[in-house]
């Protein structure tokens, strides 16, 4: 088998690889298993020294691995440096934060029975990470960054789509330390992702679409491990009657159309209070004409192709639901055309009056599409807010803190912003309800999830 990799600006090949089938990821997981005692043996300081160093090697070559990101997935080379910046961060958190939760908890010491309780927490063993491409490495880095300091072995799938970034990655853990059985690439596609599956691992981590992490749900159903799945969302954005419509018309369109609308956590749905909806409408559209679409590897360019032909087809759809039931199409519409007619384009899309029967404010669209509805108060934002089988983030904008509270508890997901959207921090937990997943990654929980606690019961002779 053989995985082509091709920049989705201009359909050009940049490089073909041999995927991995069922006995090559047969053996690199008996690796990955003989190696992982030896490396939950080796003392944390060496495990946080070649953490480090992988961090040094990340900023010292950012700018090519920005470039070959761009090349393969066609995020504008400024958002893949930000990328590569953003990441260091969460690099810090893990090395700042795993130790404390590796120690043992002496939770009773009781000397008149003899008796002692204690927590250990143990690595999991061998990690299956089903990793993505949208973020290759702030979602990679969310799992094998802790998954590693904290004695576990990584079998790491990147995504097809950003295959050439997951061989950086192995790289670069490679020659900072990390062992090559510790931490081991499986090259494929979906094949080759249903072989891993199919290995005794003791957890898996997978980031992407709802319906792929359901059929891995079911695929590692009756074995009882460690299954972790960062999902799609489709999520809403509240403007009160009370904001600044033009900084926060601005903010909000970053939220929807930053990397083209291809994030779990890009704004998906606006809702506006009807009091400003017609000037705010008119400040968003105003802020979306100024995105420069262009070449991905040029400084200035702020929308480049969708990384996925298949998208295509899902936006055009959309568009076309959108307008039969009534939606007004204020901007873009459909593929755009590039001089020698290749690559995967979409024009950034607005549409408002958008009705919540539509797929667009029902269904993920991950591209660079929007809608927009007006209504009457908070309680039906409320509603039109819940109405959804997603629950990834939520975000509010208000000068009153006490009105934003009340808003987001009785929204359901697993973020909540009060004027911002589209951000994650190292520090909070990142997890969601309904269709956008199970399990947590980042803050203390998310070092935690590749631990297992043990309970030692004591008793002197």
């Amino acid at each position: 088998m053989t995985l082509k990799i091709t920049n989705p600006a201009t359909g050009k090949q940049l490089r073909t690889l041999p995927e991995d089938g069922l006995l090559q990821v047969k053996c690199k997981y008996d690796a990955a298993r003989e190696a992982q005692p030896g490396w939950s043996r080796t003392p944390f300081s060496k495990r946080l020294a070649a953490i480090k160093r992988f961090r040094a090697a990340l900023v010292a070559e950012r700018e090519p691995l920005a470039k070959i990101l761009t090349s393969e997935v066609g995020k504008p080379i400024a958002q893949s440096r930000n990328e590569l910046a953003g990441v260091l961060a969460r690099i810090d958190f893990f090395i700042d934060n795993t130790k404390p939760r590796l120690r043992n908890a002496m939770v009773l010491d009781d000397g008149a029975q003899k008796m002692k309780e204690m927590i250990s927490h143990e690595p999991l063993g061998v990690i299956a990470n089903i990793s993505a491409w949208n973020y290759p490495y702030l979602v990679g880095a969310n799992v094998f960054v802790p998954a590693l300091l904290t004695g576990n072995t990584v079998l790491y799938k990147p995504s097809e789509i950003a295959t050439l970034s997951g061989l950086e990655i192995a790289r670069l853990l490679h020659a900072s330390g990390i062992p090559k059985n510790a931490f081991i690439p499986v090259i494929g596609g979906g094949k080759t992702g249903g072989a891993l599956l199919k290995q005794d691992v003791d957890g898996v981590f997978f980031t992407g679409s709802y319906e792929t992490g359901v059929k891995i749900a079911r695929s590692v159903a009756d074995r009882m491990i460690k299954l972790q799945l960062e999902l799609g969302g489709k999520d809403p954005v509240y403007v009160c009657d009370d904001v600044d419509i033009k900084a926060v018309a601005a903010g909000v369109a970053d939220g929807a159309f930053y990397n083209n609308g291809q994030s779990c956590c890009s704004v998906e749905r606006i809702y506006v209070h009807e009091k400003i909806y017609d000037a705010f409408i008119t400040a968003f559209v105003e802020e979306v004409k100024g995105f420069k679409v262009g070449d991905p590897a040029d400084d200035k360019t702020y929308i480049g192709p969708l990384a996925r032909s298949q998208q295509l087809a899902v936006l055009k759809q959309q568009v076309a639901d959108a307008k039969r039931k009534g939606a007004k199409l204020l901007l873009g519409g459909g593929p755009l055309l590039t001089a020698g007619g290749k690559g995967n384009w979409f024009s950034p899309t607005v549409f408002s009056d958008a009705g919540q029967n539509t797929d667009l404010m029902r269904a993920e669209s991950f591209g660079p599409i929007i809608g927009l509805r007006k209504v009457r108060d908070d309680a039906e934002a409320v509603a039109l807010m819940n109405d959804s089988r997603y629950g990834l983030t939520a975000a509010i904008y208000t000068r009153d803190g006490r009105r934003a509270e009340r808003v987001l508890s009785q929204v359901r997901s697993g973020s909540a912003y009060w004027n911002c959207c589209d951000r994650v921090s190292p520090r909070l937990p990142w997890s969601g309800v309904g269709r956008s997943g199970v399990g947590v990654t980042l803050s203390g929980y998310g070092i935690e999830t590749f631990l297992r606690p043990r309970a030692w019961h004591l008793r002197a002779a």
